[in-house]
């Protein structure tokens, strides 16, 4: 999630795995996704259309997180919370920017992300 994306559309999308090196061996060899590695918690991947992370972390049933860009993540919030999201991590930093996490009113987890 290193360069801006496009405002309201899906930009990114994250694998909570348990071993991120394992997980990069699947994909490159299965895929040939190209990797860059962010520390020891976090791997960025492409496969060349999209670009998507691996984190450390617990797999979640459904699967990965998406990830949608936003020019300014405060009013997005605020549009969703309208719309009966409910905000299930707060905003945080990250390098590149911040993100918060909201669940739709199906249950679903998505995220949006800043570079601002």
């Amino acid at each position: 999630m290193g360069q801006k994306g496009t405002d309201r559309q899906i930009d990114n999308i994250e694998f909570a795995v348990t071993d991120i090196e394992r997980s990069k061996g699947f994909y490159g060899t299965a895929f040939g996704w190209k990797f860059t590695d962010y520390g020891p918690d976090y791997c960025e991947f492409t496969d060349g259309r999209l670009t998507g992370g691996l984190t450390t972390g617990i797999p979640r049933p459904g699967g990965p997180l998406i990830i949608l860009y936003a020019d300014d993540l405060a009013e997005t919030q605020a549009r969703l919370e309208a719309q009966g999201a409910r905000i299930i991590v707060e905003t945080f930093s990250f390098p590149g920017g911040r993100r918060f996490h909201f669940q739709d009113p199906d249950g679903y987890e998505l995220a949006v992300w800043s570079d601002k």
